[in-house]
Order: C-alpha cells, then sequence, then structure tokens
C-alpha cells in the first residue's frame, strides 16, 4: 500500500508544481630575453652590464571544477540498502522540470524554483529520489534531489533561500496559491542548511510541505516532505537527511 501512497503524493505535488568551466586561463608564453646579442658566454659582460635573463612567465594552473558530475551524483545519492526500513523509488524526469516559471511576488521565487528542485543558477546535473519510511501506517513522503553546481553558485542559492524566509510569507506560482511560509529550525550537517515550510492546497485541503536544503561543498542536498493523510503531521527526517549528506561528502572525496 505504501507505494500507492507515494504515487499519490507525488501525482498530487507534481500536479501542483506543473500547474505550470572550468574557468580557462590566458596563456602567456613568453619567450627567454637575452641582454645582448653577442656570441659570447653568459657570464661575460655585453656592453659594460651583465646579461640578465628574464624567467618565462609560468602558465596559470587550470581552475578545477567544483561541480559533481550526473555519475558521481548517482553515486552519491541515497539508495536501497542505506537506511533500513526505507524505500527508495528513482524520480521521472517528469517530476524534475528543468524549466522554471515566474512567482508573484519576485521575494519568493527560490521557494518556487526548489519546489521543482530547480535553481538559479540552474544546475550542473541533478538526480532525484522518492522515499518512505519504515512505518507502513505513515503517509510521509521525502523527495529528494542532489544538485551539483559550482561552488560560488551553490552559495548564492543558499543566501537567496535564506533571504527569502524572511521576505516571503505567501505566493503564487503557475495558477497554485502557497501561504503560511516560514523559517524552521535548520538541522546541524553540511557547511550551511536553510529550513522551511510551505502550505500549499492539495487534493483540495491544506497541505503543509517541510522542505529543507543542505550545501555540502559545492552540492545542494534537498528535501520536502508531505502527508495527505495527516496534512499536520509533516517533516523530513533527521537520519535521511543526515545519511544523505554523509553520503555526498563520501562522493566529494571519491571524485
Amino acid at each position: 500500500m505504501k507505494s500507492s501512497v507515494s504515487r499519490a503524493v507525488v501525482a498530487a505535488s507534481v500536479t501542483v508544481a506543473l500547474g505550470l568551466t572550468a574557468a580557462c586561463g590566458s596563456d602567456k608564453d613568453s619567450g627567454d630575453n637575452g641582454g645582448g646579442s653577442g656570441s659570447g658566454s653568459g657570464d661575460k659582460k655585453q656592453s659594460g652590464q651583465q646579461a640578465e635573463q628574464k624567467p618565462a612567465e609560468q602558465k596559470p594552473a587550470e581552475k578545477k571544477s567544483t561541480a559533481l558530475s550526473a555519475a558521481d551524483l548517482e553515486k552519491a545519492v541515497l539508495a536501497k540498502g542505506d537506511l533500513k526500513g526505507y524505500k527508495v523509488e528513482k524520480m521521472s524526469a517528469e517530476d524534475m522540470p528543468s524549466q522554471t516559471l515566474a512567482a508573484h511576488p519576485a521575494a519568493c521565487q527560490p521557494f518556487a524554483d526548489m519546489f521543482m528542485f530547480a535553481t538559479q543558477p540552474s544546475a550542473k546535473a541533478r538526480v532525484g529520489r522518492i522515499m518512505t519510511g519504515p512505518d507502513e501506517l505513515d503517509a510521509t513522503v521525502i523527495s529528494l534531489a542532489l544538485l551539483a553546481h559550482e561552488q560560488p553558485d551553490a552559495e548564492k542559492i543558499m543566501d537567496d533561500l535564506r533571504t527569502a524566509t524572511k521576505n516571503c510569507t505567501a505566493y503564487e506560482h503557475a495558477d497554485s496559491k502557497y501561504r503560511d511560509v516560514a523559517a524552521l529550525p535548520t538541522p546541524k550537517a553540511g557547511d550551511e542548511a536553510v529550513s522551511y515550510k510551505v502550505v500549499g492546497l492539495i487534493e483540495g485541503q491544506k497541505t503543509p510541505m517541510s522542505f529543507t536544503v543542505v550545501r555540502s561543498g559545492s552540492t545542494l542536498a534537498a528535501f520536502y516532505s508531505i502527508n495527505l493523510l495527516k496534512p499536520k503531521k509533516f517533516g523530513v527526517s533527521a537520519e535521511v537527511v543526515e545519511a544523505q549528506v554523509e553520503k555526498v561528502q563520501k562522493a566529494k572525496q571519491a571524485a
């Protein structure tokens, strides 16, 4: 039964949502500049001055991308067996549309984007999963995604989300309305984290959704949970967040 609950919750949330290099250094190679044009040895004085050689300029080291690849993300995302009792299903591409639609007011745009695990700037790669817990009577469904960025972009996205928790309380997006937006306590995970809740109208009832986004280096681990059967019971499990962030950190070391 849990899988059918999962599909129903995912379908509902997607319906609401879809109502809708690396830096290259310049090469500057300089040849050796001799101080004289004579054929004598280098230690001879030319016109009373010591011949000097200017050392060749070194090419700047090519900056390595900090973004994990799609293959890296597939290794880093939580999978069956990582957490005892949890079921994990792959999120389809339809559940993670790449395009973003404008939110009103604009101050809420980071929330509207994250609902679909989208960001501005766009991620270099994304993977998504749907998780249900070991309690068969718990209808909570957790959606999670890993988003690969260059680190400055990842930091900007976190700043934008944090700013939105201060400036956004309600918004409209893709013909749907969201209310009671508010910051939630953030978990102590990764390099920084942002948590907040949004109340949307799903299947005719007000449904709180809990979001948590954690930055680990240049990778964002984003989670949201809803419970259609018991809307007031929602939240992203701390063990899920911790397990996912730990697996991302291991993937970064192996990359």
